[in-house]
C-alpha cells in the first residue's frame, strides 16, 4: 500500500512525486511510455527557469534523477482502470495491481498528427507543435502552420513576428478560428493563407526540407520549408478515468487550479486538466498543487 500513486511521468507527474516524497509520503510513479511526456519532443527549451538552454530529454532526465534520489518508486506499465474503494484506491495495470490511499492523474495529452510517413521521426527535426517553445529557432526562416482553428492562427501570428515567411495551410475552405485572428494574418506581408489544401508528403534528409500539398481541386504543389508546426488539436488520455473525475466537452479533466476532483482522494495535474496555457512551467505548478492537496487529504 502506497500513500500516493502518480499516473504519468511528464513534468506534472514528476513534480507531484517530488513534492509528495518531500512530504515523506510513499510514492509509486507509473509511466506507460516516455519519462518527460511531450517536452521530450522539444530539441531545445529556453523558457524553463534556471536553464539558459537544454533539450526536453535533458530536462526530463534531471527531473527523473531528482525524483529517484528522493526515494520514489517507478513502474513501467499502462494503467487501464482505477477503482475507488473508499480509503483505498486500486490501480489496475496491464501487468498487475497496486493500492494507494490517494492517486494523482497526470495522464497528459498527445498531439494530433497528420498521419504521414516519417512524421514521428521528424518531430524535433523540423516538425514542432509549439511556437512559444520552438519559434525562436526558426527566426528569419520559412515555416508552415497546419490548421485553421484559434490555436493554429495564434501560432502563425507569433511565428510571423520572427520568421521570413509563414504559410498557413487549412484543409477546409474557411478558417474555424476567430475572424479577428484571420484578419490580423491577412494584414501581414510575410504570411500566405492556403485554403482547401492538405499535406500529402514530407521531404526530408533527416531534417524536414519541404512539404507536398494537394488542393481540393486536385492541384499538387511542393513548398520548401525549414519547419512545420502542426496545430490540429490535442487528445487527452482521460477516458478510462471519467467515472472518477468529470471531463469537459473536449475530454479534459474539469478541475481548476486546486487539482481536486469529485472523488475524494483522486487529484489531477498537468496538460490533462482544463486550462488556458499548457507549458512545462504550468505542468510543474499543477504537480506541486496536486501533491500538496493529496498530502492534506491524507493528513485530514
Amino acid at each position: 500500500m502506497y500513500d500516493i500513486i502518480v499516473v504519468g511521468a511528464g513534468p506534472a507527474g514528476l513534480t507531484a512525486a517530488l513534492y509528495a516524497r518531500r512530504a515523506e509520503k510513499s510514492v509509486l510513479l507509473i509511466e506507460r511510455s516516455t519519462f518527460g511526456g511531450q517536452m521530450t519532443y522539444s530539441p531545445k527549451i529556453e523558457n524553463y527557469p534556471g536553464y539558459v538552454s537544454l533539450s526536453g530529454n535533458e530536462l526530463a532526465d534531471k527531473m527523473v534523477e531528482q525524483v529517484l534520489e528522493q526515494g520514489a518508486e517507478v513502474e513501467m506499465d499502462t494503467v487501464t482502470e482505477i477503482r475507488d474503494e473508499g480509503d483505498v484506491k486500486r490501480v489496475i495495470c496491464e501487468g498487475g495491481e497496486f493500492e494507494a490511499r490517494a492517486v494523482i492523474l497526470a495522464t497528459g495529452v498527445k498531439h494530433r498528427m497528420l498521419g504521414l510517413a516519417g512524421e514521428h521521426e521528424l518531430v524535433g527535426h523540423g516538425i514542432s507543435f509549439c511556437a512559444v517553445c520552438d519559434g525562436a529557432f526558426y527566426r528569419d526562416m520559412t515555416v508552415a502552420v497546419i490548421g485553421g482553428g484559434n490555436s493554429a492562427l495564434q501560432e502563425a501570428i507569433l511565428l510571423s513576428e520572427g520568421c521570413r515567411k509563414v504559410y498557413v495551410i487549412q484543409n477546409l475552405d474557411t478558417f474555424t478560428g476567430e475572424a479577428s485572428l484571420v484578419n490580423r494574418l491577412r494584414g501581414k506581408d510575410n504570411v500566405e493563407l492556403i485554403m482547401g489544401t492538405v499535406v500529402t508528403d514530407l521531404v526530408s534528409d533527416g531534417e524536414l526540407r519541404a512539404i507536398r500539398l494537394r488542393s481540393n481541386n486536385g492541384r499538387e504543389d511542393e513548398l520548401a520549408v525549414d519547419g512545420m508546426f502542426i496545430a490540429i488539436g490535442l487528445i487527452p488520455n482521460n477516458a478510462p478515468f471519467s467515472a472518477l473525475a468529470d471531463l469537459n466537452d473536449y475530454g479534459y479533466f474539469a478541475s481548476d487550479e486546486t487539482c481536486v476532483t469529485k472523488t475524494a482522494g483522486i487529484f489531477v495535474a498537468g496538460d490533462c486538466r482544463s486550462k488556458t496555457i499548457r507549458q512545462v512551467t504550468t505542468a510543474t505548478a499543477d504537480g506541486a498543487s496536486a501533491a500538496l492537496a493529496a498530502c492534506r487529504y491524507l493528513e485530514a
